[in-house]
């Protein structure tokens, strides 16, 4: 077994190369081997040793991209896979840049206890300031303030060199738990150890001040950001503090701060458009809007639908439906891969608008089509339809998503889309109407205790007669429990 083991070490070593070595032209690289392995079920360390068994070189640089794009999909396990392959073939000496990827990986993979071990397990040598900030990541990661705390002093106390992305986890930190009158000060801190914030510090010390309304500590960071001669504005910040005007109601300010945004756009990122078309939609801005559409399709040679929905959901919220429509017209000619969600921007605009005719339209040519539609949203045009009144078209619409529902294929009805569906009936629809909206459900899936006491408490408050309700519950082994006597016992609570 030791021989076979050294074999195999032996024919590893002899086929890790330099950086320098490149793969001839009609070679397929270890990269296009790895990257379609999509599923992050799949381990692909059998894959390595099948590319190295059958002769073919490995370099590091390649390793390292394959790593590098695999963190940047998410596919944290392969990326972690393939980190733990070049360390236990013993060719390779991790740096401490390795060690504190490595570190990051387990910590996402198999949790910060894991993390913890491996950091433990290193050298002081390897323990730099790359490896201690990825504990620290770790433990903000988990939301764990003190030992984040303690950890930060460790490393003022140890004099290692800090940078922004310390002080930078600690700002998010309090930012995830809610407590962002902290933040501020951490910022503070940051100044006074000499490290000079990076355009992400000032914007997470921003957000501090938006999202408590404090425009005026806001604009104070905002100006000193702009007259920082180590940094370089940025649309994004722009962006941030134009929305947190609009939440505010200070539309002209808004506008200015969108202007500033727009001449710092980033012509290879077509986020940044998205981002201010819909800034711009909520402010009512059509013109706008349509204005940067255009440039944007423009400037990239092809929209991508994550920028079809973003238009279609701005158009919709300005009421221009027709114009969304067309879109989605464009989009169909496009070329693009299929994606329900482009044309549900439409048709959920559709239904909110009442005009839950032409939604079923735009549905019923996407079946003729062949498409594949999802159960939840004929739920909500069913919903639609009963809030108009049109029970008929609401049970109709209704089969039709009990239809597509499949729970085995991970295509099945959400519970708030039935929870809406069931508030709805209990307001709108009359017993009988509720009833059989509650036994079409119950022929498909089984509904649960807080389901009943949603349109329970609807019934109760509308007056209507609910015995027949509570039979049902019954014969669904839900028996009268404090919350369904609480429901019984008052006639006006709110859903």
């Amino acid at each position: 077994m030791l021989s076979n083991r050294n074999a195999f070490k032996s024919l590893i070593q002899s086929q890790i190369i330099s950086c320098r070595w490149y793969y001839t032209r009609n070679q397929k690289s270890l990269y296009a081997k790895i990257s379609p392995l999509g599923n992050p079920n799949v381990n692909v360390t059998p894959e390595l040793d099948k590319w190295v068994e059958m002769g073919n070189k490995v370099r590091f640089a390649e390793l390292q991209r394959i790593i590098i794009d695999l963190r940047k999909r998410k596919r944290y396990n392969q990326a972690l896979q393939v980190s733990e392959w070049m360390r236990s073939k013993d060719i390779y000496t991790f740096t401490p840049v390795q060690h504190a990827v490595q570190l990051d990986l387990i910590g996402k993979v198999h949790g910060l206890p894991h993390a913890e071990s491996y950091f433990d397990s290193l050298s002081e040598q390897d323990k730099t300031e790359k490896v201690y900030g990825a504990i620290l990541h770790c433990y903000v990661r988990q939301r764990e303030t003190e030992r984040a705390l303690k950890h930060l002093k460790s490393m003022k106390e140890k004099g290692l060199a800090l940078s922004s992305v310390a002080f930078n986890d600690i700002m998010t930190l309090y930012t995830s738990i809610g407590e962002y009158d902290k933040v501020p000060g951490i910022f503070k801190q940051m100044k006074e150890h000499s490290v000079q914030p990076d355009n992400l510090s000032y914007r997470i010390c921003i957000n501090s001040f938006g999202v408590r309304s404090d425009i005026e500590g806001l604009k104070n960071i905002l100006s000193e950001m702009e007259n920082d001669g180590q940094i370089v504005m940025d649309w994004n910040t722009y962006a941030v503090v134009a929305n947190f005007h609009v939440k505010a109601g200070l539309k002209c300010e808004a506008n200015i701060f969108l202007e500033k945004a727009e001449k710092r756009l980033d012509k290879k990122d077509a986020l940044c458009y998205n981002h201010l078309i819909s800034i711009h939609a909520r402010l009512g801005n059509r013109d706008d809007v349509s204005r940067l559409w255009s440039l944007e399709k423009t400037t990239f040679k092809r929209c991508h639908n994550r920028e079809y929905i973003n238009m279609m959901e701005s158009l919709v919220r300005l009421d221009e439906l027709e114009e969304a429509e067309k879109v989605l017209k464009e989009w169909e000619s496009s070329g693009n891969c299929y994606d329900i969600r482009v044309p549900s921007a439409v048709i959920n605009g559709y239904i909110e608008k009442g005009l839950c005719d032409k939604a079923e339209t735009v549905l019923r040519n996407l079946m003729e089509t062949g498409k594949v539609l999802v159960p939840n949203i004929w739920g909500r045009l069913a919903r639609g339809y009963i809030e108009m009144g049109k029970m008929g078209n609401a049970v109709e619409s209704l089969k039709t998503a009990l239809s597509e529902h499949d729970v085995n294929e991970g295509n099945n009805l959400h519970d708030k889309v039935i929870t809406d569906i069931l508030r709805s009936i209990g307001v709108k629809g009359s017993s009988a109407d509720a009833e059989r909206v509650v036994n079409l459900l119950r022929s498909k899936l089984p509904l649960k205790r807080q389901m009943y006491h949603t349109l329970l408490k609807c019934c109760v408050n509308a007056g209507k007669e609910v015995g027949w309700l509570l039979n049902i519950m019954k014969s669904d082994n839900y028996e009268e429990d404090e919350e369904t006597l609480k429901i019984l016992s008052s006639k006006q609570n709110d859903v």
